[in-house]
């Protein structure tokens, strides 16, 4: 029988940071041809740029004629770097999504996801509010993925920062060896949770970017990049830094940090209260799925829909 995987997303889904001859490859195409000892199907419908509504309105329903076995759900970064961050709209969004596919018998993937301040090396009175941001929306991935009965990775605790091969040149997406890492890091997780997968993820050989590519990446992609971030998230993110500097003044930060965290408490707290609790998903129909649009390629080769860069649309 085969196994069919959709991977939903952004950037980090769609393959940033892996380049392969006509686009890009990625974690999702490295995992799929190991989810099965059979045949595997596979649709990359991630896309560069995406917040958790466009993966909600865009990506979802055509996840669900695909009607996948399984569904990976990775989102919520970009959501972080909009001026226009609302959290409970982000949590809502993910719950959605993950109620929508395991009604529909599929196992989600989800993964909470680095600090992008931390990352971009960004300084404290800037990476703070970037920082609180990420951790409510990792705490909402975290008790939305238990709820659903997702299996999900930690990739905020992977050492993004300790280890330069794991990070493109951008600095903000996984290299291709931090693709293989999420690759071979989901496929352990399904094996421990006893779902029939096949053979591991191959080790490729990949090498960190050499001297000079970081200098180089932002003469040529990285200033188109800031620049479409300037125009959205740098005014936010200036007077979110300038509350953060007069708390930061007096002292008062971990009172920020507390009322976050009480905040997102009670908002995963009303999610999960209201949504039905994950089920273990039934076994995926053998009757071909309906026809979908052809988005990406089979697993390991580059999308058909052409390549896309990190500059233009984000995470």
């Amino acid at each position: 029988m085969t196994v069919r995987f959709a991977a939903l997303g952004d950037s980090l889904t769609e393959g940033i940071g892996d380049p392969v001859p006509g686009g890009w490859r990625g974690w999702a195409a490295l995992l799929a041809p190991g989810l099965s000892p059979g045949a595997v199907e596979f649709r990359n419908l991630a896309d560069s740029g995406s917040l958790s509504r466009d993966l909600l309105v865009s990506q979802l329903p055509v996840a669900l004629a695909f009607r996948p076995r399984y569904a990976a759900v990775v989102v919520g970064g970009n959501d972080t770097l909009r001026a226009s961050f609302d959290l409970e709209l982000t949590a809502r969004h993910f719950a959605a999504a993950l109620s929508s596919l395991t009604s529909a018998g599929a196992v989600p993937l989800t993964a909470c996801l680095p600090d992008p301040g931390r990352l971009l090396g960004l300084p404290a009175p800037l990476a703070r509010p970037l920082a609180r941001r990420m951790r409510g929306v990792n705490a909402v991935v975290h008790g939305l993925s238990e709820h659903y009965g997702a299996v999900h990775q930690h990739l905020a605790d992977l050492p993004w920062t300790r280890d330069r091969t794991l990070l493109s040149v951008d600095r903000l997406h996984p290299s291709a060896a931090g693709h293989q890492v999420i690759a071979r890091g989901f496929h352990a997780l399904l094996a421990e949770a006893g779902h029939p997968v096949g053979a591991p993820p191959e080790e490729l050989a990949v090498g960190a970017p050499g001297p000079g590519a970081d200098l180089w990446w932002m003469l040529t992609r990285g200033t188109r990049w800031v620049a479409a971030r300037s125009t959205d998230l740098l005014p936010g993110l200036v007077a979110l830094a300038a509350l953060e500097a007069r708390h930061l003044l007096r002292r008062s930060t971990r009172q920020l940090d507390r009322a976050e965290a009480r905040a997102t408490a009670e908002l995963v707290a009303r999610l999960t209260a209201e949504a039905p609790t994950g089920t273990a998903p039934t076994p995926a129909p053998t009757a071909p799925p309906p026809t979908a649009p052809a988005v990406s390629g089979a697993a390991g080769q580059a999308p058909d829909t052409g390549s896309r860069t990190a500059a233009g649309g984000g995470q």
